[in-house]
């Protein structure tokens, strides 16, 4: 079974690698919304996989390191696409989250990416 926890945060970027005239070249922001999907077992006492308020502080170091920054000076996200979003965040909350089994960026309401780990 799976839960999710959906986030949200603003940030600002550039796409480095596109052609100088592609408009994601600019400097330019989106709302991020993230959500995170934790697998496992439901436990017979709780009835839950886990609790939603520890989802949430796991999350929390990896939000204020996103949250109102320029995305391309975080180390690893220098060319910050919503793939490699989805998968430095993966790579930060997993150590945290071990039951952490797909990680979901959309930067607009109809563009995102999914990502299930390697």
């Amino acid at each position: 079974m799976e839960i999710f926890k959906e986030f949200s945060f603003e940030a600002a970027h550039r796409l480095p690698n596109v052609p100088e005239d592609h408009k994601c070249a600019r400097l330019h922001g989106h709302s991020y919304h993230i959500t995170l999907y934790i697998a496992g077992p439901v436990g017979d006492d709780s009835g839950w996989i886990m609790d939603f308020a520890d989802l949430k502080e796991a999350f929390r170091p990896t939000y204020k390191a996103l949250d109102h920054r320029y995305l391309n000076d975080i180390p690893g996200l220098e060319n910050p696409t919503s793939e490699n979003i989805a998968r430095w965040i993966w790579a930060d909350v997993k150590p945290r989250l071990p039951g952490l089994s797909r990680v979901a960026v959309r930067e607009t309401c109809t563009s995102g990416c999914i990502y299930s780990g390697e």
